[in-house]
């Protein structure tokens, strides 16, 4: 353990995000040094004491060469990105510092969901049909000639934010309308994504959908869990809900996930560190929705341990990233699930009634409200943050997704109407 004292692994992250905790824990453990990278302001002088260094992620090379002249004399052994926007630095800086990474364009092409889809396709990887629509093409002129159904989402962004179902050419231009004004708001076009203004058609592919959280070593890709998501997603709009795992589908499904999670991955061009994927399995066989170079995100780690000694994602993470042994662990067998508590309609958070309640429902393990008291939340297909977690553990999935159901069923959540805010030269005025 002594050896690892000198481990030092640089964590980019959103400035908000929940995991950095966790992973900060985690190096502590296993006696490695951490130094976080932030999109916070850079005009701020570290206001939460954490020295972590202030970069722009919507500018991943300028972004890595602020690390490299931060780090140069004390260089980072491995870095692990949180959350889509840090990858593309991370792997850039990976590549100047000379340490185990993704390729920079291997990342920049899962980062954009048309991009992803043209190299996968040009690769034989089964994906649904697709279509990218620029910011000046007339909608109407697309949807006439659209299969149905179909998704339109945006190609920029994650969480299911802007993802809706079209069963019609009416629904067509109306879903379109919708996603084009999400994307004109300034909160999304103050991130300055590439393509932020461009949307994606694909055809809808009918199945049970599965997430898969797994790792990449020197090429070699293991899968660590394959969650269930059994509610089912079919629209018209996709807010995620319950994971489950194990997964309860058939060995030779679950076989057929791995070879396209493995496949996906090579034609990506991916090497290295963690994934997080989703598919939709039929008769037909596992389609890819969506491949990332990242762990699971917000708190859905907490549902994943691993090993005798019940290690978490985020060690076993670590351990892999810094060489330090330990990470070639299976999941515990016992089942485990995770409810991303969905946002029943938009307005001011003013609490939660039923949590003592909730928490004593057999097979819970911890409920996280994770929304602040009087902040703004949106619902999907607007939204992208849940109001918080609900974790269980039971001898089967069964139990852990029965557990999950019956402690979200006690809470009630209590919302306000959001006031328009009148702009301050309109309205009555003194003379």
């Amino acid at each position: 353990m002594e050896a690892s004292r000198n481990k030092r692994l640089l964590i980019l992250a959103i400035k908000l995000g929940y995991q950095t905790r966790g992973f900060s824990d985690a190096a502590e453990k296993v006696g490695a040094t951490v130094v976080f990278g932030t999109d916070r302001c850079h005009k701020l002088d570290d206001p939460w004491g954490d020295g972590a260094l202030a970069l722009q992620f919507e500018k991943p090379r300028e972004a890595a060469e602020a690390i490299v002249r931060e780090l140069e004399g004390n260089p980072p052994d491995a870095i692990l990105a949180l959350g889509d926007r840090a990858t593309s630095t991370a792997a850039f800086a990976a590549e100047r510092f000379g340490i185990p990474g993704n390729a920079p364009a291997a990342v920049e092409a899962c980062r954009n969901k048309l991009r992803q889809r043209e190299r996968l396709a040009a690769s034989g990887v089964r994906v649904p049909e697709f279509l990218g629509i620029s910011a000046t093409e007339a909608v109407s002129e697309i949807a006439s000639r659209a299969k149905f159904p179909c998704v339109l989402k945006p190609v920029a962004l994650a969480a299911s934010q802007g993802v809706i179902r079209a069963n019609t050419a009416v629904e067509f231009e109306r879903a379109a309308a919708r996603i084009r004004n999400l994307l004109a708001s300034p909160e999304i076009q103050a991130m300055h994504e590439p393509q932020i203004d461009w949307l994606l058609a694909e055809s809808y592919i009918p199945g049970r959908e599965v997430a898969v959280e797994a790792l990449l070593t020197d090429g070699r890709l293991r899968i660590l869990a394959i969650f269930d998501k059994p509610d089912a997603l079919e629209g018209p709009y996709f807010e995620e809900t319950i994971y489950v795992t194990p997964s309860r589908l058939s060995k030779e499904s679950q076989a057929a996930i791995e070879k396209c999670a493995a496949r996906t991955a090579d034609a990506l061009g991916l090497t290295t560190g963690p994934i997080h994927a989703e598919f939709r399995i039929n008769e037909a066989g596992p389609w890819v929705l969506e491949m990332a170079p990242r762990p699971i995100g917000g708190l859905c780690s907490r549902a994943l341990r691993f090993g005798r000694e019940r290690i978490s994602l985020e060690e076993l993470l670590i351990r892999d990233a810094l060489r330090m042994g330990g990470s070639e662990v299976d999941r515990e067998e016992r089942a485990s699930g995770v409810m991303m508590i969905p946002v029943p309609r938009s307005g001011i958070f003013e609490g939660v009634d039923g949590l003592e309640r909730a928490g004593e429902t057999e097979g819970i393990e911890e409920i996280r409200i994770t929304t602040r008291l009087r902040d703004y939340v949106a619902a999907w297909p607007e939204g992208s943050s849940y109001l918080g977690f609900i974790f269980a553990t039971g001898p089967s999935p069964e139990k852990a997704e029965v557990a999950l159901r019956a402690a979200h069923a006690t809470l009630s959540f209590r919302f306000s109407p959001r006031l328009p805010v009148e702009h301050p030269l309109k309205g009555n005025r003194r003379a």
